[in-house]
């Protein structure tokens, strides 16, 4: 699988790029600050629906634009999809598939299969239980686009039941019909968290063995990696239930936590409470790792994503965003090593001297240019 054109229209530093792209290696340089990293967030967000850098929409479009545009033309297996998604701070966005309108723009998911690897990286060690969930959320997708959906139905539903707990924390003494509404919504948490917890618990396993292997790879010697999913359903559920089983567990916890839930106007179970735990040995590695210890973590599950993917008889598109800068000389040349043999790479720098030696490139270089509405950053070469 490789792209072979990117075209951007208003999107972040960029008014207009339209940029040829081949199989193999190619590399966009130019200093920080000049439009490069937004080529590969284009690209992400082709793949994912969602940015790596922000949580909503509005700072992809340019300032003073009412709406973004980003083509690719992905080619797999000799096959070309065009896709073409609009995006509007505030609004659904739109897409297209060969030109066509599409009922929404999930129905993309899955033409571009990518992985990313980006400074933002270390968030999926030391930051809070969500940036690990979005990094198996946003997988899993990748893998059966038909899970967005799922993810969707489910963000609504807690935020509905979310709205009515805190209402209900309000009342003295509470209305009966209230509480029945929330038995309501109970059935729905439990039936759409319950197959967002099934992709979950079955992805998890599916990348401890390849996260063990690719820690060794970037450390070896070290302590073994691990990872497990805890869900705040409780740490005896089994990992190998079907939907089924997984909708009454929940439903069952969410009876038990009631009383909490409704005093404290919050919903303390479901899939948006789990954490995705990361160890090194018998130990925690947020909180205890070094800082090259959890570097090599956060390389392990984008490296384990990348080998799930890619077993799935599809090289996805490899994205390196100034990463080598971040790294070590022995991890440069693991991350490089795997870039060799992919289809396709994208990679940023600021300078060329970032790039590894032996990772041959045709490279682009970006620089800015003024238009009415300030700097936009230009293909130079």
């Amino acid at each position: 699988m490789y792209v072979r054109h990117l075209g951007l229209r208003d999107f972040r530093s960029w008014s207009h790029a339209d940029i040829e792209l081949e199989p193999g290696r190619t590399a966009f340089i130019g200093p920080n600050g000049y439009g490069k990293t937004n080529l590969v967030e284009a690209l992400w967000y082709s793949s994912t629906l969602g940015s790596h850098r922000v949580a909503t929409d509005a700072p992809l479009v340019r300032t003073g634009q009412p709406r973004a545009i980003v083509s690719t033309i992905v080619v797999n297996d000799g096959r070309e999809l065009a896709v073409d998604l609009e995006i509007t701070a505030g609004k659904a966005n739109k897409a297209r598939l060969n030109r066509s309108p599409v009922r929404t723009a999930r129905e993309v998911l899955g033409v571009l299969r990518a992985v990313l690897f980006a400074p933002e990286d270390l968030a999926l060690v030391q930051g809070d239980p969500g940036e690990r969930r979005r990094y198996l959320d946003e997988l899993a997708t990748v893998r059966r686009p038909t899970l967005a959906a799922v993810r969707a139905d489910y963000d609504r539903v807690l935020r509905q039941r979310t709205a009515l707990l805190k209402s209900a924390a309000a009342q003295r003494p509470r209305d009966a019909g209230l509480l029945h509404t929330l038995d309501v919504w109970d059935d729905h948490l439990a039936e759409h968290g319950a197959r967002l917890l099934a992709a979950r618990f079955e992805l998890a396993s599916q990348l401890r063995p390849e996260v063990e292997k690719a820690y060794q790879l970037l450390a070896p010697g070290s302590r073994a990696a691990d990872l497990r999913y805890r869900s705040s359903v409780g740490d005896d559920l089994a990992a190998d239930g079907d939907a089924q089983y997984l909708r009454a567990a929940l439903l069952d916890a969410l009876a038990r936590r009631r009383d909490a839930e409704l005093d404290r106007g919050v919903c303390l179970v479901g899939p948006h409470r789990d954490e995705l735990e990361l160890r090194l040995g018998d130990q925690l590695v947020k909180g205890f790792a070094s800082h090259g210890e959890s570097w090599s973590m956060a390389l392990s599950l984008r490296l384990a994503a990348y080998e799930l993917l890619r077993s799935e008889g599809t090289d996805p598109v490899l994205l390196l965003d100034d990463v080598f800068a971040e790294l070590d000389t022995a991890r440069r040349q693991a991350l490089a090593a795997v870039a060799g043999g992919s289809e396709q790479v994208l990679v940023t720098a600021a300078v060329p001297e970032d790039i590894p030696v032996g990772l041959e490139a045709r490279r682009f270089t970006i620089g800015l240019s003024e238009d009415d509405n300030g700097r936009v950053s230009q293909v130079i070469a």
